[in-house]
């Protein structure tokens, strides 16, 4: 019996990190941090911070969504998670038009008066804010992906099951990483003045872009 709990423990490990891996390659795991990054002028270091942070909260709400299907049962999470699911791309849309919307109005404060005013930013450090904003839409759209690989490790007890969502947590946030930083340091080649005044508009439509495309591919 244990020699098959730990032929399962390994193929369940080898599947978290490949699905964890693979499910990060989507547009809407990576684009928006480079966009707001080189809008947001973010070093290496803080990009990675709040990519490491956006990948933690993204992964463990979705664990949480798994401890409540012991609770729930299989079918109603399933219905709510496919539901999460679907509504994946109206997150990514819905951040992005805020995060544009609020870059167009900076940008016209910088026109208009030469200099942005409190009452356009309403916070004293504007990068913070969208570092939250960025934690909060991405824990807000769980990764459903984690919680059949939860659910089957159950059986083989609460520690070998959290070594499963560590597996997983550690390959979604290392490729996040890895996609991040190389997008980020491309995007910074591009030199235009426009970009420069508009960044936070056109990092907002880029990432309201990505979302229609994940809906559109249902990724």
């Amino acid at each position: 019996m244990a020699t098959g709990n730990e032929g399962l423990l390994g193929t369940l490990a080898v599947a978290a990190a490949t699905v964890g891996a693979l499910h990060t390659l989507a547009p809407d795991h990576w684009v928006p941090f480079a966009a707001v990054a080189r809008a947001r002028n973010w070093s290496v270091a803080r990009t990675t911070r709040v990519t490491v942070a956006c990948g933690f909260g993204h992964v463990t709400v979705s664990v949480l969504l798994g401890l409540l299907g012991f609770v729930l049962g299989r079918e109603t999470l399933g219905v709510f998670a496919g539901r999460l699911q679907a509504g994946a791309g109206v997150f990514v849309i819905a951040f992005g038009l805020v995060y544009g919307a609020w870059g167009i109005r900076r940008a016209a404060a910088r026109r208009f008066h030469g200099h942005t005013h409190a009452h356009y930013d309403h916070v004293h450090d504007p990068s913070r804010m969208t570092a939250w904003g960025l934690f909060a839409f991405f824990s807000a759209d769980p990764c459903v992906a984690v919680i059949p690989l939860l659910l089957a490790a159950a059986p083989l007890g609460a520690l070998r099951m959290t070594g499963i969502v560590v597996v997983y947590e550690i390959a979604t946030i290392a490729t996040m990483i890895a996609l991040v930083l190389p997008a980020r340091a491309g995007a910074r080649v591009l030199r235009f003045s426009w970009l420069d005044r508009y960044g936070d508009a056109a990092a907002g439509g880029l990432i309201a872009a990505v979302g229609l495309i994940v809906m559109g591919l249902g990724v």
